[in-house]
């Protein structure tokens, strides 16, 4: 695995794709996938948890804690969905601090107001953009290492209009967010109009929503529209649960896993993927017998 920072990554002239996750076992495939970046959506942890949707029902400690759970199983740049803030600029002081300690690489942080919903559901409302500022402020402000990345998101393109959505960016990016992030562009014109307003001022992220409001685009096209980044935030928990109705209806129907077992791993091939050998033998070297034959050896 590369050493760069999700900010040397950005720098690059190549698009990073960052795969939604939801917990470490998510993270863990991501990571083995071969990808620089996953995205902890606040959208999926809500779904894939708690089995409900993203209209605001979790809290700051709850994220946080799945991002000590996630950085504790992998190694690559994470950025963290930290929507709101979950409040105003001293909401947002405490976040950046919890989600920076536990391992985030970059908090996002959008304009809605509460309750907050996800970017793609119709009946958002908006905090004032100066308010936003201030927020993006406070974060900066927080941070302990400017390797910790700060993404602003606005959400106006749907409450107020296209135009007022990239003044909003305008602000947010001279209030000094290290990216910019447009929220739901319908078309791919406004895609290209975005990317062009916001040309050598900050790096912009594409948010792929499978059956959302923007046009599913591979990588390789956004990256030629001008964005930097792209998250895929939902996809793994709509994979995972397309895979595991199908499973569920099967057992019912069966009452065996016979059926699905091409299209699972077996108990062995789990605990590999999971690492299960390498902590048993890791466990194995601080057994006491073991220790003190090690010991023994090296005193003679």
């Amino acid at each position: 695995m590369s050493d760069k920072t999700l900010k040397a990554r950005l720098a690059a002239d190549e698009i990073v794709v960052a795969p939604g996750i939801y917990d470490a076992f998510t993270g863990l495939l991501v990571e083995q996938a071969g990808f620089d970046c996953a995205y902890l959506s606040g959208a999926s942890l809500s779904y894939m948890r708690y089995g409900r949707p993203d209209i605001g029902l979790i809290g700051m400690r709850e994220v946080a804690d799945a991002v000590t759970a996630i950085r504790e199983r992998i190694e690559i740049p994470l950025m963290v969905d930290g929507d709101t803030g979950y409040g105003n600029a001293l909401n947002v002081i405490r976040t950046v601090r919890e989600f920076e300690r536990a391992g985030a690489s970059a908090i996002q942080l959008e304009d809605q107001s509460l309750p907050k919903r996800c970017g793609h559901l119709a009946g958002k409302s908006l905090v004032s953009a100066d308010e936003m500022v201030g927020k993006i402020h406070a974060a900066l402000d927080t941070r302990r290492s400017e390797e910790t990345l700060i993404v602003a998101r606005t959400d106006a393109i749907a409450v107020e209009g296209f135009e007022a959505a990239l003044d909003r960016g305008e602000r947010f990016v001279e209030a000094g967010c290290d990216m910019i992030f447009v929220e739901a562009p319908v078309d791919e014109e406004q895609m290209r109009a975005l990317n062009a307003r916001f040309k050598g001022k900050a790096p912009t992220m594409a948010n792929m929503v499978e059956g959302g409001s923007t046009p599913i685009k591979p990588s390789s096209e956004l990256s030629d529209l001008g964005y930097s980044f792209v998250i895929f935030p939902g996809g793994t928990g709509r994979t995972v649960a397309f895979a595991l109705q199908e499973y569920f209806v099967g057992l019912k129907e069966h009452g065996t896993t016979d059926q699905a077992r091409n299209r699972m791993l077996d108990f062995t091939q789990f605990n590999h993927l999971i690492g299960t050998p390498e902590m048993l033998d890791l466990g194995r070297s601080y057994d006491p017998h073991t220790v003190a034959k090690a010991r023994t050896g090296a005193d003679d």
